[in-house]
């Protein structure tokens, strides 16, 4: 099964000091920097990803929607937060959807709908990790971690088994 991401878009730029320089040079700026960051990624891991980015101020009345090198950008409605996106996306998507944000309530919300959550710093060392190649381990590394044991069998909770399992994925 595929993960689909959906990212909290301005919420991801202004937790990442690198993104934060780019937004402070002007909005469209971060963005763009994001943007180029996730294409970068989606060549490595070519899972679905889906940027929703607030537009419930000054945006359109409709929910807009963007294409940028095979990346889904959702601008939310005029008076519709990104957070009420995020979690509508999460619920349709059920177990594939994984959302990045540092948002205490979305996470909380997700996780309670079956989806997984994690944090924005967690996964932009991951996407730093898969853009610079240093994801893979030697299978000679992988063989001699698991080759001890480290006291008595004990098997994790289903629920968190498939959290790992699709934490694995990106």
């Amino acid at each position: 099964m595929s993960v689909h991401l959906i990212i909290d878009g301005y919420n991801l730029i202004r937790q990442s000091p690198e993104l934060l320089a780019f937004e402070a040079q002007d909005l469209q700026s971060g963005r763009q920097a994001l943007l180029q960051k996730l294409a970068a990624y989606r060549q490595v891991r070519p899972h679905p990803i889906t940027v929703v980015f607030d537009g419930w101020k000054s945006g359109e009345l409709t929910e807009d929607r963007d294409r940028y090198q095979g990346i889904l950008i959702i601008y939310s409605r005029r008076g519709e937060p990104a957070d009420e996106v995020i979690k509508r996306l999460a619920v349709r998507e059920g177990m594939r959807a994984l959302v990045v944000s540092s948002d205490r309530e979305i996470l909380e919300y997700v996780e309670q709908h079956g989806s997984t959550a994690i944090s924005v710093p967690e996964f932009e060392s991951r996407l730093h990790l898969v853009v610079d190649g240093y994801d893979d381990l030697n299978d000679e590394e992988v063989a001699i971690r698991h080759t001890r044991k480290k006291g008595p069998a004990h098997r994790a909770p289903k629920k968190q088994r498939r959290q790992r399992q699709r934490l694995r994925k990106i």
